[in-house]
């Protein structure tokens, strides 16, 4: 699929998903902040890890005071900021990504407040222009997302929303009602940071959910090996890996490469 051919917004994600199904496992998609460690570093990294074969990509926008993230991904985004990172810097970012054939889906994740001090609906089109292919927003309630819902799905775009092992039944199911192209299922009650073993009870809490909904499910927060991955497969749609790939990323390019090689080829 050529860059001017490539399906765009949930289509692209629909497409991503329905891939890893007929090849029976898990999609990857990676985290990487643009500017860290440098803003030419995070895009060769980005650029290393498509190649690599990643289903999608979540491509953070830096914000001074990221709720969710834990250590490793606040203290790179901070260096991010004071490399002058800003959210028209990493629509660029996305944009130059695609001028170099990259055609795997794209996710901006950034925090409510830059989004909008940029303007949501300028945002939301100068993200699509830039060949981004949705929005996630750890920040954002379905209650508070009116906006951004009208404005996304006018424009095709995935509006993403988050559960966790602490949603009720009725979370739950506002949460499924609301999110377009996945829904984010937090792993465990916390913040981001990569842990040696992943909760016990995930599975209760991805049966719990999928009891109301066929929307694809992709889980977050502590998934950082190549046995995390694995085990992902036939749990949920797809999963996400940040700091321990931002970790890797302190070092260069080439570490990153070689973990996220790691965790794709553990999938097959």
């Amino acid at each position: 699929m050529t860059a001017t051919t490539r399906l765009q917004g949930i289509d692209a994600l629909e497409a991503m998903f329905q891939q890893a199904v007929e090849q029976d496992r898990a999609a990857f998609l990676p985290y990487f902040p643009i500017g860290y460690p440098d803003y030419d570093t995070s895009i060769e990294a980005i650029a290393a890890m498509a190649e690599v074969g990643v289903d999608g990509f979540e491509i953070g926008i830096p914000f001074s005071d990221p709720l969710a993230d834990g250590p490793t991904n606040q203290a790179a985004t901070q260096i991010a900021l004071e490399n002058g990172t800003t959210v028209r810097s990493c629509l660029q970012a996305v944009k130059k990504l695609r001028e170099r054939g990259i055609t795997q889906p794209m996710m901006m994740m950034g925090y409510v407040n830059p989004l909008i001090a940029y303007g949501v609906e300028q945002f939301v089109v100068d993200a699509k222009a830039a060949g981004a292919d949705g929005l996630i927003v750890p920040d954002l309630p379905p209650e508070e997302a009116h906006d951004f819902s009208e404005i996304c799905a006018r424009e095709g775009m995935a509006l993403v929303f988050f559960l966790a092992p602490t949603s009720n039944d009725k979370r739950i199911e506002m949460v499924t009602k609301s999110a377009t192209g996945f829904i984010y299922v937090v792993s465990l009650v916390g913040i981001t940071g990569v842990r040696r073993d992943l909760p016990p009870d995930v599975a209760n809490v991805i049966q719990r959910i999928r009891a109301q909904t066929q929307t694809p499910l992709v889980m977050g927060f502590g998934i950082s090996t190549p046995e995390h991955a694995r085990s992902m497969n036939g749990l949920v749609d797809g999963f996400i890996v940040g700091s321990a790939l931002v970790r890797a990323g302190k070092e260069g390019v080439a570490p990153v490469r070689e973990l996220t090689e790691a965790l794709r080829k553990a999938l097959d």
